[in-house]
């Protein structure tokens, strides 16, 4: 008895973990329904208007939030049902819980103080990105490939509220922090993806990304923009074919 007793525990708490990441997976895909929406900081928004800032991908690439919020859902369900004490998944719940119950109040925040959302957003990515290299390496459709969009779209998404913050109070020119903040998207995502060769995932989530600024850089041309994203495209899909090709 003395032995049952500490592994019911362990499972009663990794049930309660698991419902814990499908209520919070839940909220966050609820809250643009819940709040008035968000399609992006507007320019008024900072003390130096950001009209059609070259750091933010096209409208069109945001449409991979409705891909992830479901990911997700399916993920944190299948866990609740079928994987609530695996160690593969244990280890990534408590770090995916904090990410997702910032992000399920992010958009009010957004709305409202950017500098304020940039700071949560970070926060989002870093608990992201600890739970990606934490996840188990079995379930990959489930456990990884969810969690990895979502660390990958996250990365862009970061690097893109930092670049029109500082553009926006006039720490740099928005060409200056577009190129800036490209590049620290560019490091991170390598060494991500480094660390995490089995999930290509997340590389794929931050060329979207990528892509999305090549089109909104296209016409007319920012050459500067384009070259590096392009360049990032370039690393990221080498990198994420040579890490499956591993495998």
């Amino acid at each position: 008895m003395e032995d049952l007793e500490p592994r019911d525990t362990r499972r009663d708490t990794d049930r309660l973990w698991a419902a814990l990441v499908m209520v919070a997976a839940l909220a966050f895909a609820a809250s643009p329904l819940t709040s008035d929406g968000f399609s992006g900081f507007t320019p008024g928004q900072f003390p130096i208007p950001q009209v059609d800032p070259p750091v933010q991908p096209a409208g069109y690439a945001f449409a991979i939030w409705g891909l992830i919020y479901a990911w997700l859902i399916a993920g944190a369900g299948f866990g609740l049902l079928r994987r609530d004490t695996d160690p593969g998944w244990r280890a990534m719940r408590p770090a995916l819980l904090v990410s997702l119950a910032i992000g399920a109040g992010w958009i009010p925040v957004a709305n409202i103080a950017p500098v304020y959302a940039t700071v949560l957003i970070w926060a989002m990515l870093l608990a992201a990105v600890v739970a990606l290299l934490r996840a188990g390496t079995g379930d990959r459709a489930w456990l990884r490939t969810p969690v990895a969009l979502y660390a990958g779209w996250l990365t862009a998404a970061s690097c893109v509220a930092l670049g029109l913050v500082l553009a926006g109070h006039g720490v740099l020119g928005p060409q200056v922090a577009a190129l800036a903040m490209l590049a620290l998207a560019l490091a991170i995502a390598l060494a991500v993806q480094g660390l995490r060769p089995d999930t290509p995932e997340y590389a794929a989530a931050v060329i979207w990304a990528l892509v999305g600024v090549i089109v909104a850089n296209a016409a007319p041309a920012n050459v500067a923009v384009l070259a590096l994203s392009g360049v990032g495209i370039a690393l990221l899909a080498w990198q994420a074919w040579r890490g499956a090709t591993r495998q």
